[in-house]
């Protein structure tokens, strides 16, 4: 599994679990142990890899430890103090971190509740650990957009200077964009004024304020919907570039303006759609366990069912023609072929899908498994 897959499928097992962990070594346990492992990919049954309550003493302080020290290419590199799941992380807590941080050979330090991973490291001042993290995972709200950064962190893919160097521009905008939610949310006076001077002449008075409280949150929320909807109308090519297919459509027939395949006498399932339906399978992991996931090919498409169940399709891969299509489906199973360039772009509609795994589930498997479309892939 690449690590958006690993991601997902540990957002999923700390969804399920969480509620059942009542201590800091259950975290530490149930979450932090698979995050080194799975994740970042360390032994952390090889003492030389991962080293748990690891101890250099400081100063005057004796005897103290740290919950993890992760060692790459024999030197400690990462250092990870845990506290329990749902506890608020405060920087409050990382009293060791800041003075193991001087004394070891660690430029990143890693507070954790299990759940969310603030990675801090020595921007503000040469091994004197920031005060704010450059890096905020959550895996209850996973931003795909941090993991390439995360994987430079991994054992097989660790690039400690490359971190180092995008650290300030990821810390800065990290905290722009939690400040951004936080005003689109619930904005604050000076929010309020700086955009109220801008469209009223009149004096920023209490009643004034009462006014565009309301009218700002509104406006913010209207602005972002757009955006989100122009994105989509990019991403599907226009409001005429997709076609709805009713269910009980011949599943063979040819897309809109193209050509019918030619006939085969054989299925062959090609790199591109095995490319695929990882790609689906990474997006939707994070609702169901990978297992649940099957892939069936046929002549015309790939079609990528739960269960492996024709009642419960979550996409199709039209990917043997010269216009490739994603197949998604709506809540009366009505397919709906959106374009696509490459099968990268089915990142684009990663909710969509989730959204119809979701659908599943909400409904309850209350129908009887039918015969697959054809041969399951090997993957």
């Amino acid at each position: 599994m690449d690590i958006a897959e690993r991601t997902q499928a540990l957002a999923l097992k700390i969804r399920k679990q969480k509620a059942a962990i009542e201590t800091e070594e259950a975290t530490k346990n149930a979450f932090v142990m698979p995050f080194i492992s799975t994740v970042l990919g360390y032994d952390v049954f090889n003492p030389a890899e991962v080293i748990p309550e690891f101890t250099a003493d400081v100063g005057t302080k004796k005897g103290e430890k740290i919950d993890y020290a992760v060692a790459h290419d024999g030197k400690i590199q990462l250092l990870v103090e845990v506290k329990k799941v749902n506890d608020p992380l405060k920087i409050e807590h990382a009293s060791q971190l800041f003075r193991y941080f001087a004394v070891t050979y660690a430029r990143i330090a890693i507070l954790t509740n299990g759940e969310v991973y603030q990675f801090y490291t020595d921007l503000d001042a040469p091994n004197r650990m920031d005060a704010k993290p450059f890096l905020v995972l959550d895996f209850s709200a996973l931003d795909e957009t941090l993991l390439p950064e995360l994987a430079k962190l991994t054992k097989e893919s660790f690039d400690l200077d490359s971190v180092i160097s995008a650290a300030g521009e990821l810390k800065y905008i990290g905290q722009l964009k939690r400040v951004l939610a936080a005003q689109f949310k619930e904005p604050e006076d000076e929010w309020v004024r700086f955009l109220t001077t801008r469209v009223y002449e009149g004096s920023f008075t209490q009643r004034v304020r009462e006014q565009f409280v309301p009218l700002v949150t509104k406006a913010t929320r209207q602005f972002l919907n757009e955006q989100v909807n122009d994105r989509l109308k990019n991403a599907l090519g226009g409001p005429d570039s997709y076609v709805s297919v009713s269910k009980d459509a011949v599943e063979d027939t040819a897309a809109p303006d193209e050509p019918a395949a030619e006939p085969v006498g054989d299925i062959i399932t090609t790199d591109e759609e095995i490319e695929g339906y990882r790609i689906v399978r990474a997006i939707v992991c994070s609702e169901v366990p990978v297992s649940r996931i099957v892939a069936r090919d046929t002549k015309t498409y790939c079609g990528i069912l739960l269960d492996d169940n024709n009642r419960k399709p979550i996409a199709r891969l039209w990917l043997n023609r010269s216009r490739k299509y994603l197949g998604v489906f709506d809540e009366h199973k009505v397919e709906t072929r959106i374009p696509i360039d490459d099968v990268q772009d089915i990142y684009r509609h990663a909710e969509y899908l989730r959204k119809t795994v979701t659908r599943y589930l909400t409904k309850g498997a209350t129908e009887e498994t039918v015969a697959a479309d054809g041969p399951v892939l090997a993957v």
